[in-house]
């Protein structure tokens, strides 16, 4: 390569590398993954030593993110340094020596420092850019797990990582209805929540801290009492009340051993971590090895070598997502990445696919990234030959191609496509519906992405990707044998709740059971219902019945439910309640004692031959509210219309 493209290679190469870290640090988003950037960072890497030549501006010489946010700012007394990285246990091994070391997990979270005066918290603040950080001590005070008091009267300060855990994380997704809302990953998320303007955000998200370091305290007893090694520090701050990252002493001996045992052990983490830091047990010798401009000599990153396999490309598959935008799935040969079976990767948009220059039958080398996602590294015959298509394979109509921020994506822009239908499985599956528990909105996009989902009655043969479902992110087999038996569990249903899980316009749980009862729980009945006959049922209008005649009506919809029915027994719905609440009509709001939930409440009511309202109406019977005094909207609603208003223990006692 010629010196002035060597120089015109950088320079593209910085630009690429500061947008990516921009938006990974500054923007909470990723636009490549940790492998890419790791690539073409060692790229830029090798051609600035092999011209001599570092630019102003190269991502080598940065540390952290830049402080752009309106958080107070506050320079770091020493710099924070970021470590020096290998992906060869040789290189760890080599660099301990005849050394003792710590080997910890390096945690994918938010570095923080905390600085204690008197035994209280009296300061937090991110790493920032290494020189300066930001100031978010009053969303420190949040965290779930650190001490509020130690027993250390002089300035203390430590480092360490907050992370949020993946089983918090999808918690908070699962609150969340919109797709296009959901957060995108915990490191993500936690850098969004400890660096948020009001701490109650920060309270409501499950935000830990796990100790990594201390510096020197000022007390010389202390620092004797203490000792001069990291394991011992380590557990110095596990008596005072923090956790710290979990570590094994190692020798240049037993490392490979202790690395391979962190490798296995990054299946069922319950917590993000792109790899390994190994220190030097003995301080003061850390220490005495000095720093380069970049890195300090006392401790190193260990980032997984990602293995590869040489297979064949057999083909690739585009999936619509429910946002219209149509994913491309490599299919290939499979392949043991890791201990287990590949044959599937995502190859994300038509930018990535043109830039490996894929076609049927060429070989491809993929990985794991960190060890869990399947990826293509790179195409050996790069043949070009792939046909992007030019109809939506859901719904036939034309795509389109679009071009945002200089990626090229393939969409489709029919609004009735069958696959931008999350919303419909979301519903399906929701407890109000078919209660298939532990299957979270961002799964079932997840599934539907790779093509496992088309129709409802797929949910039932999930069991067919089992290899590829306990390799996906965040799930494995414990969450996959959990979601086989929530999915077998819902196959015994009510009618009642089959017809509202099928998404039909206009018609609620409600809705559904009053037809359902009408009709005597009898499905075929249910389904062919006539539209006078729908209008005939009280609190059933003409917009429902109109609305459920025509879905029933629907040649698809008809076919989707003859594939569905077979996979599933329903069961009628007996009642031992007597129906004395029949022609009275409640709407519940506040807060409840006695009841778990409002749906608990709700379908005594309905059991016992009641409706229940969403709002305060002339045909409202009693308005149930805890808070009879309360000046809320339907309170006043009530009182306007001269409806009853009643608390739960009033409902109880009968006095209606």
């Amino acid at each position: 390569m010629a010196e002035t493209d060597k120089m015109n290679r950088m320079k593209e190469l910085v630009r690429i590398l500061s947008e990516a870290s921009r938006a990974y640090y500054m923007e909470d988003r990723e636009i490549m993954s940790n492998f890419e950037y790791d690539k073409l960072y060692d790229e830029l890497l090798a051609l600035e030593k092999e011209t001599g030549v570092v630019l102003s501006d190269s991502p080598t010489q940065k540390v952290g993110y830049e402080v752009v946010s309106s958080l107070p700012k506050e320079p770091h007394p020493s710099p924070m340094l970021s470590l020096d990285k290998t992906k060869e246990v040789d290189t760890l091994v080599s660099w301990l020596g005849d050394h003792e070391g710590v080997l910890s997990w390096k945690l994918d979270g938010l570095t923080v420092v905390l600085t204690y005066e008197d035994g209280v918290l009296s300061k937090a603040v991110t790493r920032g850019n290494g020189e300066i950080g930001e100031v978010i001590t009053p969303n420190a005070r949040t965290f779930r797990n650190i001490p509020k008091t130690i027993p250390v009267k002089s300035r203390f300060t430590i480092r360490g990582e907050a992370i949020i855990f993946y089983s918090d994380f999808e918690k908070l997704n699962a609150t969340i209805a919109d797709a296009e809302a959901k957060y995108k990953n915990p490191r993500n998320l936690c850098s969004g929540s400890v660096r948020a303007l009001n701490s109650q955000v920060t309270a409501e998200r499950a935000v830990h801290f796990f100790a990594f370091s201390m510096v020197d305290p000022e007390e010389p007893e202390l620092l004797e009492k203490i000792g001069g090694t990291i394991r011992e520090r380590f557990g110095f701050l596990r008596s005072i009340g923090f956790d710290t990252v979990d570590y094994k002493m190692v020798t240049a001996e037993t490392l490979p051993e202790a690395v391979k045992w962190f490798s296995d052990a990054i299946v069922s983490n319950d917590f993000p971590s792109d790899g390994l830091v190994l220190s030097y047990n003995d301080i003061a010798y850390g220490r005495s090895l000095g720093r380069t401009a970049k890195f300090p000599r006392d401790s190193i990153a260990f980032k997984w070598q990602d293995e590869e396999a040489v297979t064949t490309l057999l083909d690739v598959e585009w999936s619509p997502s429910r946002t219209g935008l149509i994913n491309p799935v490599a299919i290939f040969e499979p392949v043991d990445l890791e201990g287990t079976v590949v044959q599937r990767a995502s190859v994300h948009n038509i930018s990535i696919l043109k830039e490996l220059a894929l076609g049927k039958g060429d070989q491809i080398k993929v990985y794991k990234a960190n060890m869990i996602i399947p990826q293509i590294s790179e195409n050996l015959t790069r043949s070009g030959a792939l046909v992007i298509p030019d109809i939506c394979p859901a719904c036939g109509q034309p795509t389109i191609i679009k071009n945002e921020n200089d990626t090229e994506t393939l969409n489709c822009p029919n609004p009735d496509c069958p696959a931008k239908d999350l919303k419909r499985f979301s519903l399906f599956v929701s407890r109000n519906a078919m209660n298939i528990d532990g299957i979270s909105e961002a799964t079932l996009e997840r599934f539907l992405d790779q093509g496992f989902l088309k129709q409802l009655s797929d949910l039932y043969h999930l069991d067919r990707y089992k290899d590829e479902i306990v390799q996906m992110d965040k799930l494995g087999e414990k969450s996959y044998s959990n979601l086989i038996d929530s999915v077998e569990a819902s196959r015994s249903a009510n009618l009642a709740n089959l017809i509202y899980a099928l998404g039909i316009p206009n018609v609620g749980l409600s809705n559904a059971k009053l037809i359902v009862k009408h009709f005597d729980q009898e499905p075929k009945a249910c389904f062919e219902a006539p539209y006078e006959e729908l209008c005939e049922i009280d609190g059933i209008g003409a917009v429902i019945a109109e609305s459920y005649v025509a879905f029933f009506a629907d040649e698809g919809h008809r076919a989707e439910l003859d594939s569905l029915l077979p996979e599933l027994t329903l069961v009628k719905e007996e009642s031992s309640l007597p129906q004395d609440l029949a022609g009275k009509t409640f709407v519940i709001t506040g807060s409840l004692e006695t009841y778990p939930n409002r749906d608990a409440l709700k379908k005594e009511i309905e059991d016992r031959g009641g409706k229940v309202a969403g709002s305060v109406s002339a045909k409202t019977s009693y308005l149930i509210n805890n808070d009879i005094t309360s000046t809320s909207g339907k309170n006043k609603k009530a009182k306007e219309l001269g409806v009853p208003i009643i608390t739960e223990a009033d409902y109880i006692a009968g006095n209606l």
